[in-house]
């Protein structure tokens, strides 16, 4: 008999988050914690370009639907360029200058920047602001990053569901100095927000920024390349679509910050971003990004849609990576609606105890054959992409599991394990036929 998880777990997963407080790093410092220190699963969405092309009401209408499908973070650009402006016309800078914002009397693209931070307050979900995307960076200063920074700490510094992200899809050691400035400045106005960096594809910000005082997190981008694509001879990482790798190298680290995956493979984007005649990232890459992440010891997850993040529209020219339906009909792609699944599973367990743990499996596969394992207090997660059958080292558990249960991240159905008895060693068989995306999470509870 299948059972799903009941409304109210989800409404209680809602209430979590709308008790809007400004977040914090948890006592382990594995994860994010409000202030009142309850769990916070950061659900992120990208929608990169919303200061710069939605207007107030679709601005609302974004995020009403992100609420809906219960995302808590929005990762957002504040100048996309040095000479951005809003859907109103508005210019955010004076003379393409960041030491001068412009700040007119009248409506400005700030005021409106301000409405929408507080539109995303009222329904319980933090905007995690980045200053100024990381391709500008070569036309700043370092005084002028440093003043537009202050301008930034000093607007939002009371606004409690701010996040910063400095950087934007670049490598930390491009303009190092102006990075620094601008975390160094934030951090030395704004003590209430959190701060991380978001890098070049294939990166973490763990490289240049571990030891950085202003850095409270750490966010990898894996970026959009197929195992067959990641092949550049001028990176060092070539972990192809293993995201679950870059947990692993920042897990090891000193001292302890939490980490993610900030950008993973978007949901239709061409595999490799640049050709649009090449295969698109679909719901299930997204469940097995998330999944993967998470379960190696990440604090959350980032979703991104190709069309959502730049608000496109069919026949505007400003359109990149091969992007092809309208934003508002993409806001209900199956990935959009499947990650809310994750978020839940997480915060219905014991939370800050929780570890990842491959010793438990016996004989683990590559690519995607490989299976994720976490436990905590009283319970055991495995996730499989494509429900191969795989073995469990049950006597390596610190309990003896009395419930198995299969979980699907598809649309979050729950189902026994068909004559469960214990044993030390269990070969588990997932429900439906073998094949990528048949994904399930196999729960073991005291």
């Amino acid at each position: 008999m299948k059972k799903y998880f009941t409304i109210a777990l989800l409404m209680a997963t809602l209430l979590c988050n709308a008790q809007l407080q400004p977040l914090q790093i948890s006592a382990n410092k594995r994860y994010f914690a409000t202030k009142d220190g309850k769990p916070f699963f950061w659900l992120g969405d990208t929608g990169w370009l919303l200061f710069k092309k939605c207007t107030k009401e679709e601005s609302i209408k974004y995020l009403d639907d992100r609420k809906k499908k219960d995302f808590n973070v929005i990762q957002v650009m504040l100048l996309h360029e040095l000479n951005v402006a809003d859907a109103y016309g508005d210019s955010a800078l004076l003379n393409k200058n960041m030491a001068t914002p412009n700040t007119s009397p009248k409506y400005s693209y700030w005021d409106n920047v301000d409405f929408v931070i507080d539109e995303a307050a009222k329904r319980g979900i933090y905007m995690a602001l980045v200053p100024v995307w990381g391709g500008n960076i070569k036309n700043v200063s370092v005084e002028q990053a440093k003043i537009y920074a202050a301008f930034l700490a000093n607007r939002y510094k009371n606004k409690t569901n701010i996040i910063w992200l400095n950087g934007g899809d670049i490598k930390g050691g491009d303009a190092l100095d102006k990075w620094n400035a601008i975390g160094n400045t934030i951090r030395s106005i704004d003590k209430n927000h959190l701060i991380g960096f978001h890098p070049r594809g294939r990166n973490s910000s763990s490289a240049w920024f571990h030891h950085e005082v202003w850095l409270d997190f750490n966010m990898f981008q894996s970026g959009h390349k197929s195992y067959t694509q990641d092949t550049a001879a001028n990176e060092t990482l070539h972990y192809g679509e293993d995201n679950w790798r870059y947990v692993n190298d920042d897990y090891k680290l000193k001292p302890v910050k939490p980490t993610f995956d900030g950008e993973p493979s978007y949901e239709n984007i061409p595999h490799g971003l640049h050709d649009s005649a090449e295969a698109r990232w679909a719901a299930n890459d997204v469940r097995r990004y998330a999944y993967w992440e998470v379960f190696a010891g990440g604090c959350g997850f980032t979703y991104g849609n190709n069309s959502v993040m730049q608000f496109y529209r069919r026949g505007y020219k400003d359109m990149s990576f091969g992007a092809n339906k309208n934003w508002d009909e993409e806001l209900n792609t199956p990935g959009a609606g499947q990650v809310q699944y994750l978020k839940a599973l997480m915060l219905s367990k014991s939370y800050f105890d929780r570890v990842p743990d491959q010793t438990l499996i016996a004989n683990n596969g590559e690519k995607y054959n490989r299976v994720m394992a976490t436990r905590g207090k009283g319970y055991a997660m495995f996730y499989v992409y494509n429900a191969k059958a795989f073995k469990v080292l049950m006597s390596k558990l610190n309990f003896k599991p009395a419930k198995a249960t299969w979980f699907s991240p598809i649309d979050s159905q729950v189902i026994p394990v068909k004559n469960y008895t214990y044993a030390t060693q269990k070969t588990f068989d997932p429900p439906g036929e073998k094949g990528d995306g048949n994904d399930w999470v196999l729960i073991l509870e005291k």
